[in-house]
């Protein structure tokens, strides 16, 4: 049975500059610790010539998986305070690397703190923090007569039509929620005085914007 959890929606990079120093973060969904480290590796090659390139990752529902590195900052100052945002935003299957090119002056702890941290969380601002629903994909074949009136309920009721078939029938492959999925067959069978094909499928995740 899946699990619901969050995520960030997209890979997504910013830029920050703070005293002259400039913090490049970038930060991608993974679904494995072996590419979340193929995802840092490619960021340290690209900016394989800068000062310090900090990641983090968290993997797994229950985050299982936490890892992160200061990459020869102060300990404590860069790699734990972006796996704290990473945290905070209770987000998991998710790696960021933040790069930081020197730019002569000093930060302090708290300023690095606040650099990291704050360009990691600008970063998830900029992907964007998704929940992955579990859903049944559902298949409802029904007569061409009734397969208007069907559309309508389904668009009506918000429920995501992921394909429709034209065949002898007409076929409406959906993804539903667990919650809707029993009062959606019974609207079905009304509507077609049960005269429809009903065949559920494997459960999927399904993408929804946090805060919706």
């Amino acid at each position: 049975m899946l699990v619901e959890y969050k995520t960030v929606a997209k890979e997504a990079e910013i830029t920050l500059i703070e005293k002259k120093s400039k913090f490049i973060a970038r930060i991608k969904p993974v679904q494995t610790q072996e590419e979340a480290e193929a995802f840092i590796e490619g960021v340290r090659k690209e900016h394989w010539n800068a000062t310090h390139n900090v990641p983090a990752y968290i993997i797994g529902i229950n985050q299982e998986i936490q890892k992160y590195s200061d990459d020869n900052e102060p300990s404590g100052t860069a790699g734990l305070p972006m796996l704290e945002v990473l945290k905070n935003h209770q987000v998991v299957n998710c790696a960021a690397v933040v790069t930081r090119y020197f730019g002569g002056t000093l930060l302090g702890r708290g300023g690095l703190v606040r650099a990291y941290g704050g360009a990691v969380r600008e970063a998830l601002r900029e992907a964007g923090i998704v929940r992955m629903v579990p859903a049944r994909k559902i298949a409802i074949t029904v007569d061409y007569n009734h397969s208007g009136k069907i559309q309508n309920e389904l668009m009506t009721q918000g429920i995501m039509i992921a394909d429709i078939e034209y065949l002898e029938q007409v076929t409406f492959h959906i993804l539903g929620f667990p919650e809707e999925v029993e009062a959606l067959r019974q609207n079905v069978q009304e509507f077609t005085a049960n005269d429809f094909s009903w065949a559920e499928g494997k459960e999927v995740y399904h993408a929804i914007p946090d805060g919706e």
